[in-house]
């Protein structure tokens, strides 16, 4: 799965999917930084969960702990500045008229991609590994696959650049999350992503659940509890 030629930056939260793509991109690159966005969000606690959470997967592996390299926290709250949503404010979680969610922050993850790019640039990194999802989302168009491929053509053409961005988790749902994370790191990433992981739109920690921290009934914890759920029952057959 190695490929040495490739320098990575991966978008990484603190969440299970993030998590999963630095795993993803541990294994199949030679050299990997992280870069995590402050934006006022509702669970900033996320935040505050990453550096352990690289410390710990650091230590999984001496292989991931030789490539990992630095880590970049860089502020974006200019995103909770230019419009009000379920993940900046304390309003309740409900659908708008366009059919989103109010969950969806626009412009959120093509100026992380944007901002991602333009620290890869500086720091002659390749790749940009994304979370992103089109199997198991809420319909934010910023997750669609050909919004991230539109998005790579018009960074490369305004930055006169051949990067490219992957999003190992596109086409598949979060049970099968749960098993990649389990084929690229055993059973060991599994309780790191169940343990210490943050998700939950809500910003709550409280009691550990079967398949992580979490309020328990925000879209966020609904979709991680019932991915983890199929993923025991499929390992049970």
């Amino acid at each position: 799965m190695t490929n040495i030629s490739k320098r990575a930056l991966v978008l990484f939260s603190g969440g299970q999917d993030s998590s999963t793509c630095l795993a993803w991109a541990l294994e199949r690159y030679d050299y990997v930084e992280t870069i995590g966005f402050d934006y006022g969000q509702r669970h900033a606690i996320e935040l505050s969960m990453r550096p352990q959470l690289l410390q710990k997967m650091r230590a999984l592996s001496p292989v991931w702990d030789g490539k990992l390299g630095e880590d970049h926290i860089i502020d974006l709250s200019l995103i909770s500045q230019l419009s009000q949503t379920a993940m900046t404010e304390n309003i309740a979680i409900e659908m708008q008229a366009n059919g989103l969610p109010n969950t969806f922050v626009p412009g959120r993850n093509l100026m992380f991609m944007l901002t991602a790019a333009t620290l890869a640039y500086r720091r002659q990194l390749e790749v940009l590994v994304g979370g992103m999802c089109e199997t198991d989302f809420s319909g934010y168009p910023d997750c669609r696959d050909d919004s991230l491929k539109a998005l790579q053509v018009a960074i490369n053409l305004g930055m006169a650049s051949r990067l490219t961005i992957e999003t190992p988790l596109m086409w598949i749902d979060k049970a099968q999350s749960w098993h990649l994370a389990e084929q690229l790191g055993g059973q060991a990433l599994i309780e790191v992503i169940r343990q210490d992981t943050h998700t939950c739109y809500l910003g709550e920690r409280g009691a550990l659940h079967p398949w992580g921290h979490g309020c328990g009934s925000c879209p966020a914890c609904d979709l991680r509890a019932k991915g983890y759920l199929e993923y025991i029952r499929s390992k049970e057959k």
